[in-house]
């Protein structure tokens, strides 16, 4: 039986739990036509108003809240690509949080604009906080990506992300279950439910 059929009845994620500690010289460099920087809030908020960012207000206002950082690449007043960091547990589904090393930095929702595709922006801005965050004392970042799309594995492991293990979480009627492999739980990956309430 396939996930897809499976989720007609349940709720089912397999997620590849990544991490990267090295940063590859190769993507450590821009075109001196972008300027790569972590923005501040009130950047965000304007690039917030525009649609094609995918970066609604609320959502923005959520990732501020807990202390996430977005790291940018800015080709003039473009929001060419960026991503965001945080050291907050993720909430992957309504009653279950992601919790990983407190020694790591979870890597979440890169997005490049359209026009800006195809120029390993995302690498280059990924490699970039990471060489920051390992001047801060971290030892790297972390990450996951769903098991079945495979275009952003080997997107990932391109970059120099390494496979960890898998997490698993499956709901049904409100209840779920959850299991993370003994490759990720040694890097410090972990699952919680919570009840709802």
């Amino acid at each position: 039986m396939s996930l897809r059929a499976v989720n007609r009845v349940a709720f089912c994620r397999i997620l590849k739990a990544v991490a990267i500690t090295r940063p590859d010289p190769a993507y450590a460099v821009t075109d001196s036509r972008y300027c790569a920087r972590f923005l501040a809030p009130a950047e965000l908020a304007a690039f917030s108003r525009d649609a094609w960012a995918d970066l609604p207000p609320e959502l923005l206002a959520q990732y501020l809240e807990r202390g996430d950082e977005c790291f940018g690449i800015l080709h003039g007043d473009v929001l060419a690509s960026y991503g965001w960091y945080s050291r907050a547990p993720d909430c992957i589904r309504p009653e279950v949080l992601l919790h990983f090393d407190p020694r790591s930095v979870y890597m979440h929702r890169g997005f490049t604009h359209p026009d800006y595709r195809g120029q390993r922006l995302h690498a280059i801005g990924m490699t970039l906080a990471l060489q920051t965050y390992r001047e801060r004392g971290f030892q790297g970042l972390v990450s996951h990506v769903e098991a079945t799309n495979r275009d952003s594995l080997k997107s990932v492991y391109r970059m120099g992300y390494q496979d960890c293990g898998t997490l698993y979480v499956v709901g049904v009627r409100g209840r779920h279950l959850v299991h993370v492999s003994a490759g990720a739980r040694a890097w410090g990956f972990r699952l919680e439910v919570r009840r709802r309430g």
